[in-house]
């Protein structure tokens, strides 16, 4: 089977300009991002997706592949789509799964991965996979940066957004929440399907791409991952993911 991790990165962040290049333990943090992705074994290759020639010439200095694309893409999913598209007619072949992985997730797992991969396999009813993770603080519901998901009782999505969902306003028990962790996997069908769709009112007002496929009728099934990462969005969560990073096992086969 061909499988492939698509890595959607540019400069132009809204909330942290230039943040693909910024260093992490002496290396940017797209190098990170790539190089544990690459430590998972099901993939055939795996690809920088950038509009940004300093992040294609940084990927390539690390002997890495890196695609260009349009720099009008506003979801990381239509950048996915037209790195999927160029990388066919480069390697003159299909693939059969694209595996998103966020390029602001330094501290991926490659088990993580592994593990949308394969409910993607063992589900064939299954179009799209997301990672899912427990929210652990009040501090972190509340963050508009975390993305947060409400699932069904088959696990799959019914609901994703930055407000803290669901609404406490009127329950006074524990709730458990969980957060949308960016790696999903795609069967290339699916993801050509999402570049042809326009993009839909709660995608737009949540600035989450997979409200378009909820609004869409396209099922997403979340898989619960116990592993934790640290995306970065800040500066804070930069210095944060630094000093987590030190004591860090996994960079030891890579740095």
């Amino acid at each position: 089977m061909n499988i492939v991790g698509i890595i959607p990165a540019r400069m132009e962040s809204s909330r942290f300009q230039g943040k693909p290049l910024k260093e992490i333990c002496g290396m940017p943090m797209i190098g990170h991002v790539y190089k544990r992705s690459k430590l998972c074994d099901l993939f055939t290759e795996v690809y920088v997706a950038t509009c940004n020639v300093e992040i294609y010439d940084y990927i390539a200095s690390i002997n890495g592949k890196a695609i260009m694309t349009g720099d009008y893409h506003e979801r990381a999913s239509d950048r996915a789509a037209e790195a999927l598209q160029n990388i066919e007619n480069r390697i003159n072949e299909k693939i059969d799964i694209v595996v998103m992985i966020q390029g602001d997730e330094p501290m991926i797992l490659p088990e993580m991965i592994s593990e949308g991969i394969q409910s993607l396999i063992n589900n064939p009813g299954i179009a799209v996979t997301n990672l899912m993770t427990a929210i652990k603080s009040q501090s972190e519901w509340e963050d508009p940066n975390e993305v947060k998901v409400v699932v069904n009782n088959q696990n799959c999505a019914l609901y994703f957004s930055r407000e803290p969902i669901p609404s406490a306003k009127k329950y006074n028990q524990k709730i458990e929440a969980l957060k949308q962790v960016c790696i999903i996997s795609f069967k290339r069908d699916v993801l050509l399907k999402y570049c042809q769709l326009k993009p839909t009112p709660l995608e737009i007002i949540e600035s989450v791409d997979m409200n378009r496929l909820l609004e869409s009728g396209i099922q997403i099934k979340m898989v619960l991952t116990k592993q934790s990462t640290y995306a970065v969005d800040t500066q804070k969560d930069l210095d944060i993911v630094e000093d987590k990073m030190k004591n860090d096992p996994l960079i030891h086969y890579y740095s």
